[in-house]
């Protein structure tokens, strides 16, 4: 694991980093999340985290018996889904969005056996809090939407992958 920054301007970040890693939080250097989203100031979800996750926590009932799991292309709609939130047609709009998204899931078709039908991928196992994973990163610079300038929250976190909470410090 790697450790937090212990720059000056970012002390105050330390307690809190500690409190979160010892409720379970995984760190993430910025590096690593940087690297976990591409490259990319624009993309905000940890891209590998999701996908395992999501092809961890998720699974088809067939029947009583049976189950299958979702395809690749399934779990690949499903980040897209998250990725292309309508903020064109605003804040209230894309946040209502991703919170359908998050607690109901999206509705997938798939083919099982040759029946053809929709299933349900859910982003976060809300019946077993332990299936998930959880991470903090701090200065988690994103490029605002509405123009070429970047926001750097002191600390965010994650579940399965996905900014959940954006936390400002202060000295």
């Amino acid at each position: 694991m790697e450790t937090p920054s212990f720059k000056e301007d970012h002390i105050s970040q330390i307690p809190a980093l500690q409190m979160l890693v010892n409720l379970g939080y995984t760190y993430l250097s910025p590096a690593e999340a940087d690297r976990q989203r591409g490259g990319k100031t624009t993309n905000v979800l940890l891209e590998d985290v999701l996908r395992k996750q999501l092809k961890e926590i998720n699974s088809i009932r067939v029947s009583a018996t049976k189950t299958s799991i979702f395809t690749d292309e399934n779990i690949e709609r499903g980040i897209l889904a998250l990725k292309n939130l309508p903020m064109n047609e605003g804040y209230i709009a894309a946040s209502e969005k991703a919170y359908n998204l998050l607690t109901l899931g999206q509705a997938l078709e798939q083919s099982v056996d040759g029946d053809k039908k929709s299933f349900t991928l859910q982003y976060i196992d809300w019946k077993n809090i332990n299936n998930n994973v959880f991470h903090v990163s701090e200065e988690f610079s994103v490029m605002r939407s509405t123009s070429k300038e970047h926001y750097r929250p002191d600390l965010v976190l994650f579940v399965n992958g996905i900014p959940l909470c954006i936390i400002e410090l202060t000295t």
